[in-house]
């Protein structure tokens, strides 16, 4: 299997802002190797019911994914929005665009 697109996976952990007031703070993008997917036509109506809107889905080694909710692929941000295991060796990241500050 080839895995030919480069993803950042980001991890998240809890902080303050400058007032006290708790906000998730993003850690460091780590590199994953990556197989972007199509987003299968009966998984975008089922999240489009429930106001999402999944945009992208990669599949990666499941050994490499720890849980991350955000990715970056080609200078965007993503929220991982599902996860599926594809059998213990590959998982499914389904993901949906953030909209920047």
């Amino acid at each position: 299997m080839l895995w030919r697109d480069v993803i950042y996976l980001i991890s998240q952990t809890e902080g303050e802002n400058p007032m006290g007031d708790p906000i998730l703070v993003d850690g460091d993008p780590r590199q994953v190797y990556a197989n972007k997917k199509s987003i299968r036509q009966s998984e975008f109506y089922q999240a489009a019911m429930v106001g999402l809107r999944p945009e992208l889905m990669f599949e990666v080694r499941t050994a490499e994914y720890q849980g991350e909710p955000k990715l970056e692929y080609d200078g965007k941000e993503y929220r991982i929005i599902r996860t599926y295991d594809k059998g213990g060796e590959t998982t499914e990241l389904v993901c949906a665009g953030l909209v920047s500050d």
